[in-house]
């Protein structure tokens, strides 16, 4: 692995079209292959848990490990907390609104035009929301590293420290697909059965099944099928798993050809979820960005707990 200060250092100025990405995923190959190309911008979406009041986890932004501990050459920091969530939301990373999310695309240097490579530091959920975030907007052009930075720094690609200035000038126009996103009422319909739906839930085991958890009820929503998002990647190089293994993940939810939901706490492994499905060929498939949070916060909202 190699180190080199980047302080002030500009992103890629647009010139010519921008690279295809060929699925949700790229690898670490790929880009390196890309990497400098006008019009692919890479962005580094990385989220720390630490522990909050009371033990409870709380998050705080990747930025400062992204300069100081280094980054893709060239990549810009996405923050999830402060730009790409609605702080007005009612619950925490709630997704941003159509104005808002143009703002934080063209912040990092994203047009229309552009080609996006996200990733973390982390088992690669808060750039699966990161591009689930750009395809609920209307933009296709946007791909997850696979392995995300772990799995680049293990294979000893470069790797540089400091600031990268997003490219001047960018501006984003948003197409919203809400059939990308499920909210408490739809959530609801599933389960007194008024619609057809498989409901996934990306939370570890131990909270699926009540015997943890940080919310004030615990448990998971009724009928719901179980994919820890930790699941779905090797936990070696955090690579995401082989079509025939995620199959076996997510065998009971389809096998039916309902639509499916996917919820977490918050909204962002509940991504994952969505992303792992997409390789599987699902397109038919929201993230309830509420999630437990919501859900939980609800005295009236059922709740199973096989703990």
């Amino acid at each position: 692995m190699t180190f080199t200060a980047s302080l002030s250092t500009s992103a890629p100025t647009a010139a010519s079209p921008a690279p295809f990405v060929p699925a949700p995923l790229v690898s670490t190959q790929w880009l390196a292959d890309h990497l400098g190309t006008d019009s692919l911008v890479v962005a580094d979406a990385t989220v720390l848990q630490i522990a909050g009041p009371g033990g409870k986890p709380a998050y705080i932004s990747g930025d400062e490990e992204y300069l100081v501990h280094g980054h893709v050459p060239g990549a810009v920091f996405a923050d999830i907390l402060e730009t790409f969530s609605d702080p007005h939301g009612r619950h925490g990373f709630a997704r941003p609104t159509s104005e808002q999310f143009e703002q934080a695309a063209a912040s990092i240097g994203v047009d229309n035009d552009t080609t996006l490579v996200v990733y973390d530091n982390a088992a690669g959920q808060w750039a699966s929301r990161i591009w689930w975030l750009f395809r609920a907007f209307g933009y296709d052009r946007v791909a997850v590293l696979d392995g995300g930075l772990k799995k680049w720094i293990a294979e000893d690609r470069p790797v540089d420290v400091g600031h990268v200035t997003a490219r001047d000038g960018a501006r984003f126009t948003a197409h919203e697909r809400p059939e990308f996103w499920a909210d408490k009422h739809a959530v609801a319909a599933i389960v007194s059965g008024e619609s057809a739906g498989s409901l996934i839930c990306a939370v570890p085991q131990k909270e699926f099944s009540g015997a943890s958890g940080n919310r004030a009820r615990a448990g998971h929503i009724p009928g719901s099928f179980s994919a820890p998002a930790s699941r779905l990647v090797d936990r070696t190089t955090n690579a995401y798993l082989a079509p025939e293994l995620l199959r076996q993940l997510f065998a009971e939810a389809l096998a039916s050809e309902a639509r499916i939901v996917t919820y977490c706490g918050g909204g962002i492994a509940a991504a994952s979820d969505a992303l792992a499905l997409a390789l599987l060929g699902r397109e038919d498939v929201a993230v309830y960005d509420g999630s437990l949070n919501e859900w939980a916060a609800d005295a009236d909202a059922p709740l199973v707990t096989t703990a």
